[in-house]
């Protein structure tokens, strides 16, 4: 609770412009960055270019880049972490998609059978810029399921952080949770 609090100070402190904050900050929130990282990582084809250490450079690079933004606590800073990694690898999946034209080395994860897709089946790799287009389907659709699924899944918060980072009750969470995953793999199976 102690370490949490810290944190949300120091995010404040550099939201009002003190760099020194930062400083202080990287050190305290690397080693959870680095367990983001890694989680994104595990759900990428094997042999995967970009390492769990460039990825967490390059979201540290585009944090730096949202030195204007309000930080609410900490849960809102690794949201925000959250959302610059999946984008990072859309971008890498992207550009390794169009050095290989489409062809059967497109980048693919896998989505967790208790996570997204509940399945008696065996996972199967999913193409993460098709995921990424369902996302912004979705976003269309339900903007907060959207958040609900980055926070849960590629942020790995609990049920009560996701409440909390976006200012809703844990029911309402759980309904967005379950109406997401449910429309995520229709489309992702079709």
């Amino acid at each position: 609770m102690e370490q949490t609090l810290y944190v949300t100070q120091m995010l404040r402190e550099w939201s009002d412009g003190n760099s020194e904050a930062l400083e202080r900050l990287m050190p305290v929130v690397y080693d959870e960055l680095r367990k983001q990282a890694a989680r994104f990582l595990r759900k990428e084809r094997a042999g995967h270019t970009l390492q769990t250490t460039a990825l967490i450079h390059e979201t540290f690079l585009k944090l730096v880049d949202q030195r204007n933004s309000s930080w609410e606590n900490r849960t809102h800073f690794f949201a925000i972490s959250a959302r610059l990694m999946r984008r990072i690898l859309i971008d890498h999946a992207r550009t390794k998609q169009r050095s290989k034209r489409g062809g059967p080395d497109a980048m693919q994860i896998t989505l967790d059978e208790t996570v997204l897709i509940e399945s008696n089946e065996q996972n199967h790799g999913i193409d993460l810029i098709a995921l990424d287009e369902a996302l912004d389907r979705l976003e269309v659709i339900d903007d907060q399921q959207v958040r609900v699924i980055e926070l849960r899944y590629f942020s790995g918060l609990s049920l009560e952080d996701t409440a909390a980072a976006l200012k809703v009750s844990r029911t309402t969470v759980v309904n967005d949770w379950r109406m997401a995953r449910a429309w995520l793999r229709r489309e992702l199976t079709q």
